[in-house]
């Protein structure tokens, strides 16, 4: 399903978790190549030291690059399937203030995520997320691994038989 971009960051702006953890999704770039997120520092996601919880941390790098991958590829008419396939974590310093995450896709990643849907049906990315608050200190970088398989529906046969 094709979402517009304001859709797309209204809907992702009321699920719950991320509510209730202060996730904010403040922009999304045309035809979905990019987007920011942020964690605005609250009562309720703050831990027992009066920083930010590192579970709402880590639920602000969890679905992006699936979600860019699945809309770009949408919109090229591809049907597939996205996951977060892993995910790891390091906390750099005590997250003491709101903090801003840039997910972006290059022309190349796609391009590369393409051929490899059209060749084997499935797509295997590492991606690098930043923390950063609005002087630009890093707080936290997250490094995630993203996967991509066409749905069997759209799945054309790997062999002329």
């Amino acid at each position: 399903m094709k979402l517009s971009e304001s859709f797309g960051r209204l809907v992702l702006n009321a699920y719950p978790p991320f509510v209730l953890n202060r996730i904010r999704i403040t922009s999304i770039a045309e035809g979905y190549r990019a987007c920011r997120v942020k964690i605005k520092r609250s009562f309720l996601n703050r831990n027992m030291n009066g920083t930010t919880f590192g579970g709402a941390l880590f639920s602000a790098a969890d679905p992006f690059y699936a979600i860019l991958y699945w809309q770009v590829f949408e919109r090229k008419g591809y049907k597939i399937q996205a996951w977060l396939k892993s995910a790891e974590i390091h906390y750099m310093r005590p997250a003491d203030q709101d903090l801003f995450l840039d997910f972006e896709l290059t022309d190349e990643q796609i391009l590369e995520a393409e051929e490899s849907l059209n060749s084997i049906g499935k797509f295997k990315q590492s991606h690098e997320v930043r923390y950063k608050s609005k002087d630009g200190d890093v707080y936290v970088i997250a490094k995630t691994e993203v996967y991509l398989r066409l749905t069997k529906e759209s799945q054309k046969p790997l062999s002329g038989f």
